[in-house]
């Protein structure tokens, strides 16, 4: 853990001379929300492979893979443009370091998006979901190993993995903006296939609304970092065990695409109010 704080330390040391920006909040988009990156008035953008220690995201056409800096909402922000999947084969200390080097920049609160499967009837394709709490069925945890106590403690608590007066301002913020906005148990799986029928009832079965493979890790670094974390995900298409039909993945990108002008206005709006 002492070597992933020096690394830390170098690729902040390195950003900072590429940007004075001190972010008060870090944005992760997810698969087909890019479309967020380019509300933000952007005064720098990093590749992600022009970073000592940072990954790269491997998905192609789905993943910019780099690191903006700039405003939103009158906040400024450091904004990943692509984010980093277990199932790429990276570590959960890989996938989660962009994370705690936001946290090392200065930011302290965190908004995690991304596209998911919709187990829950009431909320169908394009449907906007505020992520009220999760259940991790990864297989695994950023936080196995030796504990750092200068990035956070060992045993973080959990009771509020997204905070409740940030889901309160956005469903105000859906309010008045006349956006419909629902609440959501999201359960994370390794990926990169996507569920069997007997996988989506079982899910459902165990409390979860809306499934992906992402987001929860990200979560758990912010928490044990002492963020307060935001969580929206865009369902883009229906994993409805008794009627289950074989995914298409060019219509769940593109329905992460019809839900982008929406969840763009949510986001700004929110920076805005919060």
């Amino acid at each position: 853990m002492t070597e992933l704080y020096d690394q830390i330390k170098e690729t902040v040391k390195y950003i900072r001379k590429q940007t004075k920006i001190r972010p008060s909040f870090g944005i992760v988009l997810g698969s087909g929300l890019g479309g967020l990156a380019r509300k933000i008035k952007v005064s720098i953008k990093i590749p992600y492979g022009d970073i000592p220690n940072f990954p790269v995201s491997t998905v192609k056409g789905l993943h910019a893979g780099n690191l903006l800096f700039g405003e939103i909402g009158g906040r400024e922000v450091v904004a990943m443009e692509g984010r980093i999947h277990y199932y790429e084969g990276y570590t959960m200390r890989q996938v989660t370091f962009p994370v705690r080097v936001m946290k090392a920049l200065g930011a302290r609160s965190l908004i995690l998006t991304s596209a998911v499967g919709g187990m829950n009837r009431n909320q169908p394709p394009g449907s906007i979901v505020a992520v009220t709490d999760h259940i991790n069925l990864m297989g695994d945890n950023p936080l196995i190993g030796p504990n750092d106590e200068r990035l956070g403690p060992r045993f973080p608590d959990m009771s509020e993995p997204y905070n409740r007066k940030y889901i309160s301002t956005l469903e105000k913020t859906a309010l008045d903006l006349k956006i419909p906005l629902k609440r959501g148990v999201l359960v994370a799986v390794a990926g990169p296939n996507l569920e069997t029928a007997a996988e989506y009832r079982f899910l459902r079965r165990i409390g979860a609304d809306i499934v992906g493979m992402s987001m929860i890790p990200e979560n758990l670094a912010a928490v044990h970092a002492g963020m307060k974390v935001l969580g929206i995900s865009v369902v883009t298409d229906e994993a409805l065990p008794d009627c289950l039909k074989p995914a298409d993945i060019r219509e769940i990108i593109a329905t992460a695409k019809k839900g982008e002008a929406v969840l763009c206005r949510l986001v700004e709006g929110f920076l805005e109010r919060v």
